[in-house]
């Protein structure tokens, strides 16, 4: 990426030759005939992926482990939640209507 600066430098530099030339065809001469040995040969070498030279190439032995199936010896056993209502805390429906009367004075 730092390279591709040169790119449109040396594309103005063909086009002060040659008004007619376009990106698309400056960019075919360059990068889709390979790297003929013309005039400005060693310009064209200072071209984005033109060279080896600044590549970076890893390799990685990646070892994937075998697959392997899990087993259940036994199934699980899910216990069932219990609800305990307690009789001091069960409130009758008919007692709830008693909470909507007015006050009542004594």
């Amino acid at each position: 990426m730092l390279k591709l600066p040169v790119v449109f430098q040396h594309f103005a530099e063909h086009k002060a030759e040659n008004r007619d030339i376009s990106f698309l065809q400056f960019l075919d001469m360059h990068y889709m005939h390979g790297s003929p040995m013309d005039k400005d040969h060693d310009r064209d070498m200072q071209m984005p992926f033109k060279t080896t030279d600044d590549c970076v190439y890893f390799v990685s032995n990646v070892f994937t482990p075998l697959l392997q199936q899990p087993s259940i010896n036994a199934p699980a056993l899910v216990g069932q939640k219990q609800t305990y209502i307690l009789r001091n805390h069960y409130i009758i429906p008919a007692y709830l209507a008693n909470i909507w009367q007015p006050p009542k004075s004594c």
